[in-house]
């Protein structure tokens, strides 16, 4: 029986997400998995066509019809209206806003029914879903609320590190105000649970501190104190290899040495640095407590170099090795 195909949304057509697609199924080193693109079918054939590639694009109106395809073929499942071909190229459009997230709604609609074995998303531009009227701060956040659940983080991962965020999109002052007793719980135990889907049969956790130095014994604010530890430790009754809360400016080199599996970051720049920093071409943004797998692009839409012919598919690949490897090779 042929493998279920994975979901791949188009993300903003008006940015990147386009030529990173189909270079990627143009590459012949890619896992020949069927890929099932939900999105605009008339953008893909144009950039297609104009970066000179080859491939067979064909629109589906069902997930039958992309199964045993294979090779550098993209299934395209078209949610709406076809987009008009003078949709501007790097600009904010409220256009494309509304037309990424309905590619979104549709790959969700997918894995909820078991149709499709993962969903990989191309990046979104928030202005753009503005826009359009979508007041959601990101693709996290959306798929969240349409599954209904409410434990849920963002975990970032590349070759050398794993970091999942007790907040994402939020002020920094919001974010200190974050961090509860049940929000380092949940997200302690969501690192767990990340862990275990990559293989790892008892995963060490790191939880880095919120204030410098980890608080030094609450000189430096007592939330490390009063509110990370006591959740540590509670972990730790669970049977979740938890440590910490570790100094932030160490922890993260302390794990790439492999000393942890997972690090558990206090807010949305303390996490994503370390892992940015590393480089974007082999990070892997992924949705962790979800019914299904999510993984994405550890990039936005790149405005500035969209429709120039420049975009790296890399991030997108790797999202997609990833997405195979959480499940089932």
């Amino acid at each position: 029986m042929t493998a279920l195909p994975v979901a791949i949304t188009l993300g903003d057509p008006s940015g990147i997400g386009p030529e990173i697609i189909v270079k990627m199924a143009a590459d012949p080193d890619r896992p020949k998995v069927d890929l099932l693109v939900v999105g605009d079918i008339g953008i893909l054939h144009r950039t297609a066509r104009d970066l000179r590639l080859n491939i067979d694009i064909a629109r589906v109106t069902g997930v039958a019809e992309a199964r045993g395809r294979g090779g550098a073929a993209l299934s395209v499942l078209q949610p709406g209206a076809d987009l008009p071909e003078d949709l501007p190229v790097g600009r904010v459009d409220a256009r494309s806003g509304a037309a990424a997230y309905a590619s979104v709604q549709a790959a969700i609609d997918l894995a909820l029914a078991g149709a499709v074995r993962a969903i990989v998303t191309a990046p979104l531009n928030k202005e753009a879903l503005y826009a359009a009227g979508v007041r959601y701060p990101g693709h996290t956040e959306i798929l969240a609320d349409r599954c209904g659940v409410a434990d849920f983080a963002m975990m970032l991962a590349n070759d050398e590190l794993r970091v999942l965020l007790v907040s994402i999109h939020l002020s920094l002052t919001d974010a200190i105000a974050a961090v509860t007793p049940e929000s380092e719980i949940r997200a302690i135990r969501l690192a767990h649970q990340a862990g275990r889907a990559f293989g790892l049969a008892a995963p060490r956790v790191a939880v880095a501190g919120l204030n410098p130095h980890a608080g030094e014994n609450g000189m430096f604010g007592r939330e490390d104190l009063d509110i990370v530890a006591p959740a540590i430790a509670r972990a730790r009754t669970e049977g979740i290899d938890a440590t910490g809360p570790w100094p932030g400016d160490t922890v993260f080199m302390r794990a790439r040495k492999g000393e942890f599996d997972v690090v558990v970051a206090q807010y949305h720049d303390q996490g994503l640095i370390p892992v940015k920093y590393l480089g974007v071409d082999n990070g892997v943004n992924i949705t962790v407590g979800l019914p299904f797998v999510r993984t994405s692009v550890d990039h936005g839409t790149a405005f500035d170099i969209a429709g120039t012919g420049r975009a790296d598919p890399s991030s997108l690949a790797y999202a997609l090795k990833i997405a195979l490897a959480m499940t089932g090779g």
